[in-house]
């Protein structure tokens, strides 16, 4: 991350649109926001152009939106690989500047096509800007964890998710009421789309350098060998990969509704034209109010606990949307007031805001995730091997929509069968990367059984090693510092925790590292160890609860020198991580640390909710220590003053 991003102070950014009065993010976010305008008002009004009001035998109306789609994603399949490299090699903003100036070259020889009525100058401009979007995309969002820190991410994200949905639906409109305009419909529309590239490129003029990542890189033209190569560098971090298909799904998963709302709003709804913009108009708001929601949701972090969220909303809002469309009164292309009197479309549009809305919960969150833990010097060709994945994804949508239509199905039908299939693929990805599952459990914990606030947050490392060391309270205590750390940890924890029903599966997803009495099992015991050290070595968090134990009265117990092997051995490698005190506060007394103690053991718990649901609870974080100056007594002191700082 560079300089700007470190220097971004968090105390001065409430939210997501306080990055609109910055530099390094306002004539970014425009830029962007022109582009995918354009984009969109320059595709509607040809396909408008093409369907009603030429008469092309080579391109019948049947076809039009086909084969303009087709060429507008073919640039996506063969170019994104190229346009990676291209990103990750110069300076972003220096790339920035040379698309939009592409653009402006395009939309002139657009503006010829409309005012001349010359078809095959429009294909050839929906292929460049095609183009022009394949060379935008890694640029676009390679760009933002370069600017941005990580309390940022899901904030800039969530601004970009939305303001390119808005685009689009302010294109597509745009785009259909200026070519609709008799006699001067064209020409309108031609100078739309040359301004709108002007202004874009005038905007990206403000855009602060973002230096290459890997200015050495040596450009591979092959985009067949380099596509491959894209992909398998993505399969080689799991857990990028595995986002990466994910959003690909969800692409798949928004084209089949998109691509079906003009025919869903005619045979289904009986509704005209209009009611099919509405549908677009109503998806288009859903998703960028989700994307707006995510900051909100994830206290300013990257929270992937999110996904499993967006992804439930998802199916069930898609099922319910087939139930909803089930009898409707038979009709005769009603226009929007008299589709909007009858309440059972106010259940259609309801379930498709509410559909949009989560779908912006599950895709915003995982954008972020792949721009944090990817690699600064190869993000731009991730995320070209996403567009490349998520093209093919739509591409196989539309082929698989196609297929169950001739098949018999109704368009109801293939909605609901998405909605299954959409559960079905969300439950393996989470089986495959169960730290989605994780921090969904996590967030759920620290929202709605406690209210759980966090201080000192800053003090937790965006990256590298460090030792996390906290007193122990409760059974849930390493499900809370989950939900307090935007990075993965691995927890250091008592073998007997394992044996409990629910929390030991959890644990054992999360990769924990079970620890037993030396006396007991010194095999065991040297074995934990030898992993913490290894989490250390590849730069991770290791959690450790110093005490040994869940506190049997609610005060601070002796500390155990097993934070001092830890750091011994951590030397002996070479590595010297800091070690963060951490406090869990008012804890004590609620439901998942209230214990019996049989033989000086906790055996069980007893009398459920003593303080109620929705107890307040707290983490503090504090200073990091360095590993020379910890030892068990000045470990236990600062915790004990975390807890005294309530």
């Amino acid at each position: 991350m560079n300089q700007t991003a470190h220097a971004a102070p968090h105390a001065g950014h409430p939210n997501q649109f306080a990055l609109l009065g910055q530099r390094r993010f306002a004539p970014f976010f425009w830029t962007q926001f022109s582009g995918a305008a354009n984009d969109n008002l320059f595709k509607f009004a040809f396909t408008v152009m093409v369907t009603y009001q030429l008469q092309v035998d080579w391109l019948p109306p049947s076809l039009a939106g086909l084969v303009i789609g087709a060429l507008f994603i073919l640039p996506f399949v063969l170019f994104s690989a190229t346009s990676g490299q291209l990103a990750d090699k110069w300076d972003k903003t220096r790339m920035l500047r040379f698309v939009k100036t592409l653009e402006i070259g395009i939309m002139l020889l657009a503006a010829w096509g409309f005012m001349s009525a010359q078809v095959w100058v429009l294909l050839l401009c929906t292929f460049g800007m095609g183009l022009h979007s394949t060379l935008f995309g890694p640029v676009k969002f390679a760009y933002l964890p370069q600017v941005l820190s990580e309390r940022e991410l899901t904030g800039g994200n969530g601004m970009v998710e939305m303001g390119t949905f808005v685009a689009i639906l302010l294109g597509n409109v745009v785009g259909g009421l200026l070519v609709a305009v008799p006699a001067v419909g064209h020409a309108e529309v031609a100078v739309g789309c040359v301004l709108l590239a002007i202004v874009g490129r005038v905007v990206a003029q403000f855009i602060p350098s973002a230096p290459a990542t890997d200015p050495g890189l040596k450009i591979n033209w092959n985009p067949v060998s380099e596509t491959w190569r894209n992909l398998v560098l993505a399969r080689g971090n799991p857990v990028v990969f595995r986002s990466l298909l994910g959003i690909s799904w969800m692409w798949f998963f928004g084209a089949v509704f998109l691509s079906q709302f003009p025919s869903f709003a005619k045979e289904v709804l009986h509704g005209d034209e209009h009611v099919a913009s509405l549908l677009l108009v109503v998806f288009s708001i859903g998703i960028g109010i989700g994307s707006l929601l995510c900051e909100v949701l994830s206290r300013r972090h990257v929270e992937i606990g999110l996904v499993p969220l967006g992804a439930i909303g998802m199916s069930v809002f898609a099922i319910d949307l087939y139930f909803a469309s089930r009898g409707l009164p038979p009709a005769d292309g009603l226009d929007l007031a008299a589709f909007l009197a009858l309440p059972a479309h106010w259940r259609v549009m309801t379930d498709l805001a509410l559909l949009s809305l989560f779908a912006g919960l599950y895709s915003v969150p995982m954008y972020a995730l792949i721009q944090m833990r990817s690699q600064p010097t190869h993000r731009a060709r991730i995320i070209a091997a996403n567009n490349i994945l998520n093209a093919l994804f739509m591409i196989a949508s539309s082929l698989i929509a196609g297929v169950l239509l001739k098949s018999g199905f109704s368009i109801p039908e293939i909605f609901l069968a998405v909605g299954v299939a959409n559960a079905v693929v969300a439950g393996y990805v989470f089986l495959l990367v169960p730290e989605y599952l994780l921090r969904f459990v996590a967030w759920v914990l620290s929202r709605f059984v406690y209210r759980f606030r966090v201080q000192g947050d800053d003090h937790l490392p965006v990256a590298g090693a460090a030792v996390l060391a906290c007193n122990h309270v409760s059974f849930v205590d390493a499900v809370l510092l989950m939900a307090a750390s935007p990075r993965p940890i691995y927890f250091l924890m008592d073998h007997r925790i394992f044996a409990l029903p629910v929390l030991g599966t959890l644990f054992k997803l999360a990769r924990a590292i079970p620890i037993a009495p030396q006396k007991e099992d010194p095999a065991a015991y040297e074995q934990a160890f030898e992993r913490a050290a290894q989490v250390l070595r590849e730069g991770d968090l290791l959690a450790i609860f110093p005490e040994g134990g869940i506190t049997r009265d609610g005060s601070l117990q002796p500390f155990k020198a097993g934070i001092v092997k830890i750091l011994e051995r951590a030397g002996r490698d070479g590595l010297a991580p800091p070690v963060i005190p951490m406090a869990l506060t008012n804890l004590w007394g609620s439901y998942f640390s209230r214990i019996e103690l049989r033989d000086g053991e906790p055996k069980a718990m007893v009398r459920p909710f003593r303080r109620g649901l929705f107890n307040r609870v707290g983490l503090n974080v504090g200073d990091a220590m360095a590993p020379a100056s910890v030892t068990p007594e000045s470990l236990r002191g600062r915790i004990d003053g975390l807890l005294a700082a309530g």
